[in-house]
């Protein structure tokens, strides 16, 4: 028996520049066992992965700000005080910094994500002056400004519970400090080669392949062990 599965997405089951690595079509949708993409990616990201690999749309978003199991859509955190520390940080001169549209806000129900080309130091400055509700965490590919206790490993629990299933069941694969939390509410975490400083110090077992191929590497284990 194959074990359910935590599983980030940038950086995690993709390839360096980003794109959707090929191998998760070939190994995820025959998985004998719930598979959970935990992302701080907007809802309709993970939802959309889900569906065309043909598994449940069961899913962790925005950081741990929404999860979707079994049809029941469950949002924790507060946007107006992230929205409100992003007005702050534009009135200051900041840039939010993703161009005319912005479709990596458009469908953000709980927070609000920078580029990471904004100003760090400045958003740092503006969320802390705005008391202790509100966090800057640092993905590697945006800066995200959301409530604080909201993470990827308190959703987990009740995507968990959901499913009727003891969180330590999973396993969980990711890259970055919003993977920290699931690290360690899992019982095996792995952290692939390109993860942070932050990811691999929380890991069970930092990996010695990046990216989809660290991933690759921890499922074929996995289905070796469970025979």
């Amino acid at each position: 028996m194959v074990p359910p599965l935590a599983l980030d997405i940038d950086g995690t089951l993709t390839t360096p520049t980003g794109r959707i690595d090929p191998r998760a079509f070939e190994l995820l949708p025959a998985w004998e066992a719930p598979v959970v993409f935990a992302t701080g990616k907007a809802f309709p990201y993970p939802v959309a992965l889900a569906h065309f690999l043909g598994r449940e749309e069961t899913v962790i978003a925005e950081n741990g700000g929404v999860a979707y199991v079994d049809g029941e859509t469950t949002t924790v955190g507060d946007p107006d005080a992230a929205r409100a520390v992003v007005e702050a940080f534009r009135e200051r001169g900041g840039e939010v910094g993703w161009g005319d549209g912005d479709t990596v806000n458009r469908w953000r129900e709980t927070e609000v994500a920078l580029s990471p080309d904004a100003d760090e130091a400045l958003l740092r400055e503006v969320a802390a002056a705005a008391g202790g509700d509100v966090e800057v965490v640092d993905t590697g590919y945006a800066y995200h400004v959301k409530s604080v206790g909201v993470s990827k490993g308190r959703a987990l629990e009740v995507v968990a519970d959901a499913l009727g299933l003891d969180p330590a069941a999973f396993v969980a694969v990711g890259d970055s400090e919003n993977d920290v939390s699931t690290f360690g509410v899992a019982g095996e975490s792995y952290a692939v080669a390109n993860a942070d400083d932050a990811a691999r110090e929380a890991a069970d077992t930092v990996l010695d392949a990046g990216y989809m191929d660290g991933t690759e590497a921890v499922l074929s284990a996995l289905r070796e062990r469970g025979g």
